[in-house]
């Protein structure tokens, strides 16, 4: 069991990024080559790379070549519930934090 923590804990770096979170949802719904993360980022490549990278080290994401670019994509669809029950979870506090505020 401990080592099943172990690799949650790991896996949980990638979703203490910014960046790293950008890259995941944008690659919610299909896969994006590096050139179209740039774009949609505004990153450059080597920032870029190094998100991949660590997200790829982590299995969440896989590459494939094709031609001169790389394509990358969620290794499981559902590594995106994660990502929209904490999202969900925190606009929940947010606004109960902005009622308070008012």
């Amino acid at each position: 069991m401990k080592e099943l923590y172990k690799i949650h804990a790991e896996m949980c770096k990638v979703f203490s990024n910014s960046t790293r979170l950008e890259i995941l949802n944008l690659l919610r719904d299909r896969e994006l080559s590096v050139t179209e993360l740039i774009e949609k980022t505004k990153l450059s490549q080597a920032n870029i790379s190094q998100h991949l990278s660590i997200m790829k080290s982590k299995d969440i994401v896989i590459s494939d070549r094709k031609g001169k670019n790389i394509y990358y994509k969620l290794t499981n669809p559902r590594i995106i519930k994660a990502f929209d029950i904490i999202k969900e979870i925190l606009t929940e506090k947010l606004k109960k934090n902005y009622k308070v505020l008012r």
